[in-house]
């Protein structure tokens, strides 16, 4: 049975506060938190669950959930209030920090990298064509709203925000509860990076393009063919963001090496290698 978009968007918030992984620690809360705010998946000034129902929705304890919102308050994404009517609220920053999302992508290497954009060729890939046999005209407005909001987003925060929640909205247009979680999770770690990318307008014009070609064989039913056109826009963004990868300066306090290269520590005069 068909489903229509107001489903659609349900599903999106439901992934949002599904449970981190169990080994997850205040990082991963700090990440899955912070990244669904840049990506606009949560409004700004929208206020967060209580502590106790937002620990138990992420699966981590009260204490896990406090170390992680005063990151989160020291990173300018939420803001706390007291008293009567308080709590913590959603703060959405106009650019996320460039250091951060520079280091965050500086963590990544290219093979990781790779694997992510195949995963996420895959998640992307799966809904589209899922979607393109099951939509129904109404499910596809919040698609071509999305789309509408890439082609006007004049920054590149605005476009990776557009960006990740279309293929979201592409997995919950397939009305599918997994891959619409897992599109979600795959946003939360790249999604931010793609401010990295966003910021020239003739690839934003690109990505549109792609987007507008993906509603456009979904709608038409072409299902092999929309898999294929939502794999390609989700490998060059990937690709894009392993060439900014590769051009970033290696320093003694920067990123590991990179696959295919063995740094080697200085030799001492003795022909040891490391501190003398």
């Amino acid at each position: 049975m068909k489903r229509h978009a107001s489903s659609n968007v349900d599903g999106i918030r439901r992934a949002v506060f599904t449970p981190v992984d169990n080994r997850a620690r205040v990082e991963t809360v700090v990440h899955r938190l912070g990244d669904a705010i840049e990506l606009g998946l949560l409004a700004d000034g929208e206020q967060l669950p209580g502590e106790m129902e937002l620990a138990g929705q992420l699966g981590v304890s009260t204490v896990t959930l406090r170390e992680a919102l005063m990151a989160l308050r020291q990173q300018g994404l939420v803001t706390t209030r007291r008293g009567r009517g308080g709590g913590s609220f959603v703060s959405l920053p106009d650019v996320p920090g460039e250091e951060r999302l520079k280091t965050r992508l500086a963590g990544w290497s290219t093979e990781e990298l790779r694997d992510l954009g195949d995963h996420w060729a895959a998640v992307s890939g799966a809904a589209a064509h899922l979607a393109a046999q099951r939509t129904e005209p109404d499910d596809l407005q919040p698609l071509r709203r999305t789309l509408g909001e890439l082609r006007s987003a004049q920054d590149a925060a605005a476009r990776s925000r557009v960006y990740g929640r279309f293929h979201i909205e592409l997995a919950a247009a397939a009305q599918s509860a997994r891959l619409t979680r897992a599109q979600v999770s795959l946003q939360t770690e790249v999604g931010a990076l793609l401010c990295l990318v966003l910021g020239d307008d003739e690839y934003r014009e690109e990505v549109a393009d792609r987007h507008r070609a993906v509603i456009s064989a979904v709608q038409d039913g072409a299902h092999d063919s929309a898999r294929a056109l939502a794999e390609r826009c989700v490998q060059d963004s990937t690709a894009r963001l392993i060439a900014l990868r590769l051009a970033m300066p290696r320093t003694a306090s920067g990123p590991r090496p990179l696959e295919g290269t063995h740094e080697q520590e200085p030799r001492q005069p003795d022909g040891r290698r490391g501190d003398a």
